[in-house]
């Protein structure tokens, strides 16, 4: 009898993509003790006592900070995110950020209310401080202002094409872009080679990239500095990136115009420059539905085939399932004579290998087999002996 799948949910998860599940196939619930998968939002694993029976976690968002992708790759748990899915609804955010910082609008939206709430004025009293104070809030406007965009992933591109169609002049720094992304991104973007040149040319920066060791404080004084007097800093991507405290002294010494970010800290909460935000980026009905489905699908196709798609740890491995066969997903460590050692064991067993893929990535590496006849429990055992495999299972149709 095929195995039922236990999935803890962390978070609330829409129910468009828990729907997806075939309930014959998988349990959905939130008190497992020994889950086959985790599917979460922001909960936080690195506290989490991972059980022996866990074979995957899948997050309904793009960012995985909140997992120990590494520690997870070590046990043979692939990690998956949902790139893209959320990417309108962060590219929409930050082109309202672009508006807000460039026509004053939250501070000015504070102080009409602030005329009525905290001064109690009304009628033509009204009408007169309103007229007296919009200079204060006088703006600019975007066509022919240049915004700097770093990383054009599903994100950036979509926001780097938008501020273009909106007349503004779009500078890209990516030196990892895809083939796929760089046909999606429009011929009138300018892709430039160091990150230096894009601050010294940008009236606005806004970041796209993940929170690494090698763009913690991407944005810092130096930088700054380099930019034109009167810019804006916009981060959508994670706190760290920027050094707020470089970015509050440029604020105070007039040298930026705005800082919009998606991450408040105490600092930044209360400063008149900072627009800061909730954590907004994915908050849509559409972009939660969107990376549900997408999370659930790519856990699904894991679970009942072995194939991995877009996983953080583990390299992307499909394969399709030759009809009559047993298929093996096994995760081993990346180093020489694996493959060989594998299919050797296979071989001593008598079994005949229909399909095969190895592909590695980092440290490690993943199989797909699928051999005709069946797979011994003691087959498997011999395979999970051979020196470096971390994980192997019998994948049920």
């Amino acid at each position: 009898m095929a195995e039922t799948f236990r999935i803890q949910t962390l978070n609330a998860i829409s129910p468009l993509g828990l729907q997806r599940l075939d309930r014959e196939r998988f349990d959905i619930g939130t008190e497992f003790t020994d889950p086959r998968a985790i599917l979460l939002r922001s909960a936080d694993l690195h506290s989490y006592e991972v059980p022996p029976s866990l074979y995957a976690v899948a997050r309904a968002g793009a960012g995985t900070n909140n997992i120990p992708v590494d520690a997870l790759a070590a046990r043979g748990i692939p990690v998956f995110n949902t790139p893209g899915a959320n990417a309108n609804a962060v590219k929409e955010l930050v082109i309202a950020g672009l508006l807000l910082a460039a026509r004053n609008l939250y501070h000015a939206a504070d102080y009409t209310k602030d005329l009525v709430a905290e001064h109690q004025l009304s009628g033509k009293e009204l009408d007169k401080q309103v007229e007296a104070g919009k200079k204060q809030f006088a703006g600019f406007e975007l066509p022919g202002r240049t915004l700097g965009v770093i990383g054009l992933g599903a994100i950036g591109v979509l926001v780097a094409n938008a501020a273009q169609a909106m007349g503004m002049r779009v500078l890209g720094y990516d030196p990892a872009i895809t083939i796929e992304r760089a046909w999606q991104l429009s011929p009138s973007v300018e892709q430039v080679t160091s990150v230096e040149e894009l601050f010294a040319r940008s009236d606005f920066i806004t970041l796209h990239v993940p929170l690494i060791d090698g763009t913690r404080g991407l944005v810092n004084a130096a930088r700054i500095a380099s930019m034109p007097q009167g810019s804006v800093v916009l981060n959508f991507a994670r706190g760290g990136v920027v050094d707020e405290d470089a970015v509050i002294a440029a604020l105070d010494s007039g040298h930026l115009h705005a800082y919009v970010n998606d991450f408040p800290t105490e600092a930044g909460a209360v400063h008149p420059k900072v627009i800061t935000l909730p954590h907004l980026g994915a908050s849509t009905s559409e972009a939660e539905d969107n990376c549900a489905v997408m999370a659930v699908d790519q856990l699904s196709d894991f679970l009942l085939h072995g194939n991995i798609r877009n996983s953080v740890n583990f390299p992307e491995v499909v394969m399709a399932r030759s009809p009559g066969t047993t298929r093996l997903g096994i995760f081993n460590e990346n180093k020489p004579n694996m493959i060989g050692q594998i299919t050797g064991v296979l071989g001593d067993a008598g079994l005949n290998v229909t399909e095969f893929t190895n592909k590695a990535r980092g440290d490690y590496a993943y199989t797909l087999v699928d051999v005709e006849g069946d797979v011994a429990p003691e087959l498997k055992e011999q395979i999970l002996a051979i020196d470096g495999i971390v994980r192997a299972r019998r994948i049920e149709g």
